[in-house]
């Protein structure tokens, strides 16, 4: 949850042609949840909370201006963008836009000359020899990469945490560049706008008939095997470059499997957004897999092309992993904002995520909890806030006035549509932040749930925020006697230690490591 601006812009989908969905400040309704519970069950719970709050007001201390998120006057670039490119002029105006969804940049110049080395190897094999690039390191810890018309390339701090070589970061790069390369940004606009003109007419001339759903559904599957078919000339295309250029080709298909592991170790731990994730955008499969490691043969057998991967892993070194100091910490159960200076914890079962516009926590039996903040006036009663019409289904006498930990407070009990509420909200110096609990109708366990989280709330102390580092990638070399668990071991402010090593490893089940083998590890030191 940032500081600066606690409902940063959100993508649903990561492609360019999504960005007119942006807005500046979600409501509670954008609220996305990460839960262990199917898909269903998760979707309850987002109605639910969702039908809570009939008008959110979002804390936002300083306004954003987009003159803040302009281009960078020293980005990580191969050559300066074309000028008077009409491409490069609309990928211009759509990166403020970018910046402000994946956190801006990321600045690392040991890193930036390692990804910048990539790229410049990429364009001397460009079947576009004119076609400039310019690539941002996004400071995201969501694992994805993409393209603009134009040559504007961005990859997030997430992939390269994930990588584990130079061949596997080129292949993630050739692949965009491939989009760029053939034009496919402005093939999918003229499709879609094919597409939109063609619903208007079915709609205008066949109403709501079933003909008419058959024709607008043909069209939605017609739009969606063309970027089906994109994404794999654009795997062909990057395979080609990446392997001309003398990395590994086989690095592609080893990092979907990769990111692969990624996705399915998120979908149990829960995670951040995961509609900005690469596989959000990049329809991930066996057979697209397949597809990749058969390009690879064109050039040899496994084994030929270069890796790079101690120059790779020299360049990741340090790398910030996971959530920022804007945004605070998640360790474990407890939620920490060293810069606002408070924390709360969930009950054990509970996984928290972390988001620009608020954190949510969900756990067993469809309970789900929301923090967030507000803005209200200073000499506003917090029991007047709570009965100011926000609050869908409010019991007007259940809401009374108490303390947590020394911070005034206000509480309340909410129902509607097959959901009970309880609301908690608290006044921490010139700051006020609401703690919402749901839970369907039948459960007893809302009101132990809700007061074991209001009364964790605290102001941490200046120690504990001195104390408080950010996570790091840290590449560490095998000793004698280390294996993989007692590595793993050595992790902190991590879940699921031995799985997350064996994903950011690529390390299969029944794999094991060596003295001096070179592996990364998560920790704050």
């Amino acid at each position: 949850m940032a500081t600066s601006i606690w409902s940063g812009p959100l993508l649903l989908c990561l492609p360019p042609k999504d960005f007119e969905r942006t807005r500046a400040l979600p409501t509670c309704r954008d609220m996305l949840i990460e839960t262990r519970t199917p898909r269903y069950a998760r979707l309850m719970v987002a109605v639910a909370l969702s039908a809570l709050v009939s008008g959110c007001q979002i804390l936002n201390p300083s306004d954003v201006r987009e003159s803040g998120f302009q281009p960078s006057n020293n980005p990580v670039t191969v050559d300066n963008v074309t000028r008077n490119d009409k491409l490069a002029e609309i990928a211009k105006a759509q990166h403020p836009r970018i910046l402000a969804t994946y956190g801006g940049e990321y600045s690392d110049p040991k890193l930036e000359r390692m990804v910048a080395k990539v790229v410049g190897s990429l364009t001397t094999v460009s079947s576009n020899p004119n076609q400039t690039y310019r690539i941002t390191i996004l400071n995201s810890p969501n694992v994805n990469a993409f393209a603009l018309p134009g040559g504007y390339l961005y990859v997030t701090r997430g992939l390269l945490a994930l990588a584990n070589d130079s061949a596997e970061l080129a292949a993630v790069i050739s692949h965009e560049m491939g989009h760029v390369t053939a034009n496919h940004g402005i093939q999918r606009q003229q499709k879609e706008a094919e597409e939109v003109l063609a619903t208007k007419v079915v709609t205008d001339v066949l109403g709501e008939s079933p003909t008419a759903k058959a024709a607008l559904i043909r069209g939605k599957l017609r739009l969606a095997q063309f970027s089906r078919n994109q994404e794999l000339e654009a795997d062909g295309i990057g395979i080609k470059m990446s392997g001309q250029a003398g990395y590994d080709p086989f690095a592609a298909g080893r990092f979907l499997q990769s990111m692969a592991a990624y996705s399915d170790l998120r979908a149990v731990s829960g995670a951040t957004d995961a509609s900005l994730d690469f596989l959000a955008s990049h329809p991930n499969a066996p057979q697209r897999i397949d597809l990749a490691q058969r390009h690879a043969r064109q050039f040899g057998a496994p084994g030929i092309g270069r890796r790079d991967r101690d120059s790779f892993l020299a360049g990741i070194d340090g790398l910030l992993f996971g959530d920022t100091p804007d945004e605070g910490y998640v360790r474990g159960t407890t939620f920490m904002h060293p810069k606002l200076g408070i924390s709360f914890a969930v009950p054990q079962g509970f996984v928290i995520d972390n988001t620009a516009a608020a954190v949510t926590a969900t756990g067993p039996d469809n309970t789900a909890i929301r923090f967030d903040g507000v803005a209200i006036d200073a000499k506003l009663p917090l029991t007047d806030y709570v009965k100011s019409g926000w609050v869908a289904g409010l019991d007007p006498s259940s809401v009374r006035a108490d303390t947590i930990n020394g911070n005034e407070a206000a509480f309340a009990r909410a129902s509607a549509e097959g959901w009970q509420f309880d609301i908690v909200v608290i006044r921490n110096g010139a700051q006020v932040y609401r703690l919402l609990t749901a839970a369907p109708t039948a459960s007893t366990a809302l009101d132990q749930i809700a007061r074991s989280v209001s009364s964790s709330f605290r102001v941490m102390t200046a120690a504990e925020k001195a104390d408080l580092k950010p996570l790091r990638i840290r590449v560490v070399t095998v000793q004698p006697g280390q294996n993989m668990g007692s590595l793993a071991a050595s992790m902190v402010g991590v879940d699921r230690k031995l799985d997350l090593f064996r994903v950011l490893n690529a390390l299969a089940p029944g794999a094991s490591v060596s003295a001096g083998d070179k592996v990364k590890i998560v920790t704050d030191r």
